[in-house]
């Protein structure tokens, strides 16, 4: 076993503070960088998921999803997944999760 295999950056419980400061809209970036504690990290899944350019401006994927507030980006991903509908999600920001209202 490495002596990094134990890392897990997006798991980090110790991110969640640091992460607050970024829930609003034209966040995306900053939050990821809080999140996984590196910017050049961030910019990379970035790139990777289609929403940065290699010059660090938004994809026109990435600048919708950058104009989402934290809580639009959980509840848009629980409701593509599952296929209900937006307004049936609440958002908890303790855990960055969307879940069905009940």
């Amino acid at each position: 076993m490495g002596k990094f295999s134990k890392i897990h950056c997006s798991r980090n419980p110790f991110k969640k503070v640091e992460t607050q400061a970024f829930m609003g809209r034209n966040q995306l970036y900053p939050r990821l960088s809080a999140q996984v504690g590196n910017s050049n990290l961030a910019k990379n899944i970035l790139i990777n998921r289609g929403d940065m350019n290699l010059d660090g401006s938004f994809t026109n994927k990435g600048g919708i999803r950058n104009n989402m507030t934290a809580s639009e980006r959980a509840i848009d991903r629980a409701s593509t997944s599952s296929g209900n509908s937006p307004s049936n999600y609440t958002y908890n920001p303790t855990t960055n999760k969307a879940t069905l209202k009940t």
